[in-house]
């Protein structure tokens, strides 16, 4: 299922259009946004974008590794990861369905 990536000058194309800023206050704005979200995912902060979903940073512990390849065991050092948790708003779009009920706030996912 191969679809069309979305960039950031995408992003920037949607809101000049949309909004009606101009073309440089348009990419500043989702530069600002996104360096915003990445700022605090980076402090271990949760991002929560109501009817889209969660940006959590998790911790994940040493643990011992195989290589697929040559079956040797490595040792993988704990590292932080970030997980996406999309809202049931978000769900329900991609798979074409109504929300039954759901108030579009409701999405305490």
């Amino acid at each position: 299922m191969a679809g069309k990536t979305v960039t950031r000058a995408d992003l920037s194309e949607a809101v000049y259009h949309q909004v009606g800023l101009s073309r440089t206050e348009s990419a500043a704005l989702v530069e600002t946004v996104l360096s915003e979200i990445c700022g605090c995912l980076a402090g271990g902060e949760t991002v929560k974008l109501s009817s889209f979903g969660s940006f959590v940073v998790r911790s994940k512990g040493k643990r011992v590794g195989r290589n697929p390849k040559t079956g040797v065991e490595v040792a993988i050092e704990p590292r932080q990861v970030m997980v996406f948790k999309p809202s049931n708003v978000l769900k329900a779009k991609i798979n074409g369905q109504a929300l039954n009920g759901l108030d579009k706030h409701d999405d305490d996912d």
